[in-house]
């Protein structure tokens, strides 16, 4: 048998029969159903996408919680272009452009405390990976190289590098890549249905779960500890809001033992949660290092920032002035258009209030949200700022097949929601008024009320 014709290799016949969607394969997704009935979008406007055959579907995901100002805002479109034009590319290592020192001097005046230094990766997943590599080499660089262990969080997630799936706490993104990075653990995730089911914001019980982090401490030593690292909100889990003292209490362990703390804010910052930049300066908890991406552009082109107290950076810059401090980074970090694109919307943040705006619905958004408590197969309903979660009763056997069937009524009817597990989750655009947010709970009351 010839290589052409071997089972394994796809025949010139079968080649012709392809429907031109079988090279791309797509990331956490179903593809064998997705290629089977596809749903594409091939254009956006404000709240709005539109798909190949007309439709209009309402993003109430903010595409995957980065288009904070919707799609296609006319200040960022014309920023990207002239940026493009002028400077396509500029190699950052041992050189720069303007605009990468511009946006990372605007970004420090965004964050809370000290956190005035910005190292800029394209992801989430890199600021993650960023982070952790920083806060190994802070320690070695001071002279307490015996701290390597990284603490995550159950059900925590934390992008797709091996740093973030290590110290991440989703089983199904861990199970297939085998140990991964050595000397971590993982705190309780927070969540609790028995006493905080139909919370609205900040749940009352559960901070005594941040205790654990004595308990690792009490095993393998603090010295041995580097970080510990939680999103303050968990995000791509289910949605799952920090109880009351819970991050503060974290906080003061960390303070105590010598270890940083990280906040992976990639969900979370921008305007998500309120009327500040950060979780962190929501909830009044000042972290060592914050991790950022997909508001920081509004998913217009890819960028991801790490931002770091002064103490850590400064604890590099030490030594020749010529030798470099950091033996890390990225071919595009602080890529000139990724730069544009972030300057540009940071102007629109500010230009039409955002922030302010997310802090201004949030009240409207609780309402409606917690509206739908009586609906059948509803467990549980979370929320805080522009973030909202619908858990709901798994099928015995099929875990996730209740939530996406609602994925797939909610996109037949025009709306766009995101699913993790039997969870909905929702993080619509900044941009979104109180009669958007009417009819995505209008249509989600209509979908649930008829699953299964």
């Amino acid at each position: 048998m010839s290589l052409a014709t071997t089972p394994n290799t796809p025949t010139e016949e079968t080649r012709r029969n392809k429907t031109g969607l079988e090279e791309f394969w797509m990331p956490f997704s179903a593809n064998r159903q997705f290629k089977s009935k596809p749903r594409m979008f091939v254009s956006g406007d404000k709240m709005h996408y539109v798909t190949d055959d007309g439709r209009k579907v309402m993003d109430a995901t903010a595409g995957l919680w980065c288009c904070n100002i919707g799609h296609a805002h006319p200040t960022v479109v014309k920023a990207v272009q002239e940026q493009v034009q002028e400077l396509d590319y500029a190699p950052a290592f041992q050189m720069g452009h303007p605009k990468a020192f511009e946006l990372a001097s605007r970004l420090a005046e965004m964050m809370p405390g000290s956190l005035d230094h910005v190292f800029f990766t394209n992801s989430g997943s890199e600021s993650v990976d960023t982070a952790l590599k920083i806060a190994l080499a802070y320690h070695n660089v001071r002279g307490e190289a015996g701290r390597t262990r990284l603490v995550g969080r159950e059900r925590g997630y934390h992008g797709v590098g091996f740093g973030g799936i290590s110290v991440g706490g989703i089983v199904n993104n861990r199970k297939f890549f085998g140990t991964l990075l050595t000397g971590v653990d993982h705190l309780p995730h927070t969540h609790d249905l028995k006493k905080n089911a139909f919370t609205k914001g900040q749940p009352e019980h559960g901070a005594e779960l941040a205790d654990d982090l004595e308990r690792i401490v009490a095993l393998h030593g603090g010295e041995t500890i580097a970080a510990v690292i939680v999103e303050p909100i968990a995000g791509s889990t289910g949605v799952l809001i920090p109880p009351k003292g819970y991050l503060e209490r974290l906080r003061e362990i960390c303070t105590k033992h010598g270890i940083l703390l990280i906040f992976d804010e990639v969900i979370t910052a921008f305007g998500r949660v309120g009327n500040t930049a950060t979780a962190a300066e929501y909830y009044g908890v000042q972290p060592d290092i914050i991790t950022m991406a997909k508001g920081l552009t509004a998913g217009t082109i890819p960028m991801g920032a790490v931002a770091v107290d002064s103490k850590i950076y400064e604890a590099f810059m030490k030594g020749p002035e010529n030798a470099i401090e950091l033996f890390h980074g990225y071919t595009y970090s602080g890529h000139p258009v990724a730069a544009a694109a972030g300057l540009a919307v940071l102007d629109v943040y500010k230009g039409e209030g955002l922030f302010a705006r997310t802090e201004e619905l949030a009240p409207y958004w609780e309402e409606r949200i917690h509206a739908l408590k009586d609906l059948p197969r509803v467990i549980d309903i979370r929320n805080t700022g522009l973030i909202g979660a619908i858990e709901l009763e798994g099928i015995e056997g099929k875990p996730t097949a209740r939530a996406f069937e609602a994925f797939l009524q909610c996109f037949d009817k025009g709306l766009l929601i995101r699913t993790t597990g039997d969870t909905i989750a929702l993080s619509p655009p900044l941009i979104i008024s109180k009669e958007e947010i009417d009819e995505i709970f209008d249509t989600l009351s209509g979908v649930i009320k008829n699953l299964k």
